[in-house]
């Protein structure tokens, strides 16, 4: 019987049976150097930080498209999560690349967002120039977690969480920063196929659009059901996609990529900017905007790890980091509290 531990037999399996351009585990570097868990790979490691995380379990009550819904069928910020996960790790798997990267990065793309979704990262653009989520959860993982430690993750992580996010012109993300891992890339592009197929059923259940609503270059393309759509969407990725030989690529062919996209434009027009102008999502940014003002004159009042001075960082830095930490219902309690009036008793 050899003396290997769990991780090396891991990182020997790696080496096996991974595509030539495929992230292994093995000698993986982090901002911190620690040495390596005898159980786990460097990956496995990473996750399981992500996930025991206080921003993590906080995910379950963060919009994602629809703020404080009646329903409970509707996505929130952590099912989206899951569901990008679950997605990238059927395509990664296919491609021979290393799942449990892929599945760290899923876990954490999304700790940054703000209460009320993009109405809410909007607010706090506002309040803070250049604020975005995917920036927001590097800084997440990097400085606010951990009792303000940060979880020293490995770098491919790191890289994957902060390069997931896209512009608004293409699924694909063609235009914007590339990961540097193929296994970032499949978040990437996992991400937007989560999003335009669940926040489309999500806008159908909740009355917004018609299942005849949506263009037939979408359906005749992609698909007439939620699963058949992903599941074309993901067929395709598979078939035109690169992991053996340089350069590496993830994509799309070109009739799924521009039908991808015509459901995308679909859903902005039809669902995110109309929802953009309605009472309930002006009041959301009208809570983070309070909220954001308020600490600002009241420091004091948030908790240790958001002082300013504790990493160096400006007041307004560590007042936007407190306030995206919020879940909806807080953010909301907190207002509550701080601006609407109680009866008196007298």
């Amino acid at each position: 019987m050899n003396d290997d531990t769990i991780r090396e037999r891991y990182e020997r399996h790696e080496i096996g049976w991974l595509a030539p351009l495929a992230t292994r585990s093995a000698g993986v570097e982090r901002p911190q150097h620690e040495e390596p868990d005898p159980t786990r790979t460097a990956f496995q490691r990473d996750r399981d930080r992500i996930i025991h995380t206080k921003s993590f379990r906080r995910l379950m009550h963060k919009t994602q498209v629809f703020i404080a819904p009646a329903g409970d069928h509707y996505r929130t910020r952590l099912t989206h999560t899951l569901e990008v996960t679950q997605i990238a790790r059927t395509i990664g798997r296919a491609l021979r690349l290393n799942e449990d990267l892929i599945e760290a990065i899923g876990m954490g793309h999304d700790l940054g967002h703000t209460p009320f979704g993009h109405a809410g990262e909007t607010a706090l653009g506002q309040f803070l120039p250049g604020f975005r989520h995917n920036e927001q959860s590097l800084r997440v993982v990097d400085f606010l977690e951990n009792d303000g430690k940060g979880l020293n993750l490995s770098h491919p992580v790191r890289d994957g969480i902060l390069r997931h996010s896209k512009p608004d012109e293409a699924i694909d993300g063609a235009v914007s920063g590339s990961p540097g891992s193929l296994e970032g890339e499949v978040l990437k592009i996992s991400d937007g196929i989560a999003y335009i197929n669940h926040d489309l059923d999500d806008a159908i259940r909740a009355g917004i659009i018609i299942a005849a609503d949506v263009p037939d270059e979408a359906i005749t393309t992609l698909g007439d059901r939620h699963a058949k759509r992903i599941d074309t969407l993901v067929r395709d990725i598979i078939a035109n996609s690169e992991s053996e030989t340089a350069p590496g690529r993830v994509a799309m062919s070109p009739d799924v990529l521009a039908a991808a996209n015509v459901l995308r434009r679909f859903l902005f027009e039809r669902v995110y900017r109309p929802l953009n102008e309605v009472g309930d999502t002006l009041r959301a940014q009208r809570v983070v905007l309070e909220l954001c003002d308020y600490y600002s004159g009241h420091p004091e009042e948030m908790p240790d790890e958001y002082q300013p001075g504790v990493r160096g960082d400006s007041l307004s830095r560590v007042v936007a980091d407190y306030v995206a930490s919020m879940t909806d219902r807080f953010a909301i309690e907190r207002f509550r509290q701080l601006f609407v009036p109680r009866y008196w008793s007298v």
